[in-house]
């Protein structure tokens, strides 16, 4: 919020809030944008999700780098 009202960032769009649907208070500001969180609520996506998770599980069960992971440091530590 301070790099907002400091213009340290011009602006910002958010999709996820504390409580959904309920908007914090404070945050109707004219360089934020807000939008349910809704983004990846379609079927296509909401398949390729689940292909992907698959496919990482798949991927570490067979001692292959999981091909989306984001922490790659933790398979060095097994």
């Amino acid at each position: 919020m301070q790099a907002l009202e400091s213009k340290n960032i011009a602006g910002a769009a958010l999709d996820v809030y504390e409580k959904e649907p309920i908007i914090t208070a404070g945050l109707k500001r004219p360089n934020v944008v807000l939008a349910p969180h809704l983004a990846s609520a379609s079927l296509e996506t909401r398949t390729k999700m689940a292909c992907m998770a698959a496919e990482n599980v798949v991927g570490f069960f067979k001692g292959r780098r999981p091909p989306n992971i984001l922490n790659p440091e933790v398979l060095k530590a097994s």
